[in-house]
């Protein structure tokens, strides 16, 4: 067992026992009860759920790896993740290089649902892991989906996004769970694509379009920094946290004032002003400095080559950018840094995509 110390100021230390266990334990029910009663489908239910960046929290100080919340802001990139799956009589399959975490969320699943049988999963991810492209909230909302579509669909895409956040895990080396941190951001733009704008406790609090016919590039500079484990719950507990103490209503302003009214004129520019006030503010900052200062190196080039939006997604490394310049003027400023472009993409505005083939 892990014993991490959490330090918000002089006189906040608690301390967080950070915990793996053995998948479906642990369950945490939010309250959520079905809506309707299930019905198992006897066909195949496949989901491609886009993948997000997270750009990023509101307050730190209001979640941990044992209470989702903490809003936040992010967007749907055409970047997917996919799952299919099969009821089956009684055993459980999974074909994922990460079985535990989806081993974990069927137990939930089955537990809050009632159902009794069996599920053959078959999940492929976008080959993304732990840079900031948000691989395992994109594969879990994706499994929500089609585990409850597989099954009649007692739940709502709102109960579904509670579900995963108040279960989020990641893998531990013993192929057990633990608890990470989750702010409902990535499910709730793979959901409804486009950007959305979280409040606490996994709350949605507005959703828009975005970016809408412009170029996505996705730049992962190279980083020995971990943006997972105890050494993210450490950046994220601690020097983040203390930050957001003290930016954390200039943020909300900045999203209220500034950010919404510049997705309803469409206005890239003005929002990428606006993310990258956010880059130097809270517990952003903590997270970009995690990476060191070549990270605000590469960001600050990139804008000044005239690149409309650039930001870093969530722990990072990966920075992305968006803008009308064609492609090969991108890649000649990104070269020009010694980087390479790692994806490119557009904003995904649609959201998940559910597939049903009959039996």
């Amino acid at each position: 067992m892990t014993i991490m110390k959490i330090r918000g100021g002089d006189l906040d230390l608690v301390e967080y026992e950070f915990f793996a266990f053995r998948p479906g334990e642990q369950v945490k029910t939010a309250g959520i009860e079905c809506s309707k009663p299930i019905a198992p489908f006897s066909g195949t239910v496949t989901v491609r759920a886009p993948a997000r960046i997270h750009l990023t929290v509101l307050d730190m100080n209001r979640f941990s790896p044992s209470r989702p919340g903490g809003g936040g802001v992010g967007f749907a990139i055409q970047l997917y993740c996919t799952v299919t799956v099969t009821c089956t009589e009684k055993d459980i399959a999974i074909d994922y290089n990460r079985p535990a975490i989806i081993r974990h969320f069927i137990e939930v699943f089955k537990k809050l649902s009632g159902y009794t049988g069996g599920f053959s999963v078959i999940a492929r991810d976008h080959q993304h892991q732990h840079v900031g492209l948000g691989s395992t909230s994109t594969i879990m909302i994706a499994l929500a989906n089609a585990l409850n579509r597989a099954v009649g669909s007692p739940f709502s895409n709102d109960q579904l996004r509670k579900l995963i956040g108040y279960n989020y895990v990641e893998e531990t080396v013993e192929g057990n769970v633990a608890f990470g941190f989750e702010t409902g951001v990535g499910p709730a733009a793979s959901t409804h694509g486009g950007m959305a704008i979280m409040g606490d406790d996994l709350t949605l609090i507005y959703h828009h379009s975005f970016a809408e016919g412009k170029n996505v590039y996705v730049v992962i500079p190279p980083s020995d920094i971990s943006s997972a484990g105890t050494k993210e719950f450490d950046l994220l507990m601690n020097k983040a946290r203390v930050l957001d103490y003290r930016d954390r209503e200039l943020k909300a302003y900045l999203i209220m004032m500034d950010l919404i009214p510049a997705l309803e004129k469409g206005d890239l520019t003005r929002m990428g002003d606006i993310i990258w006030e956010f880059d130097f503010r809270g517990s952003k900052r903590a997270e970009v400095e995690h990476h060191s200062f070549a990270i605000y190196h590469y960001m600050s080039r990139l804008r000044e080559s005239g690149l409309e939006f650039v930001g870093m997604s969530s722990v990072g490394p990966s920075i992305v950018i968006i803008t009308e310049k064609p492609g090969s003027e991108v890649e000649d400023i990104v070269r020009a840094l010694g980087l390479s472009i790692a994806v490119t993409s557009a904003v995904d505005n649609e959201g998940l995509k559910v597939i049903t083939r009959e039996g």
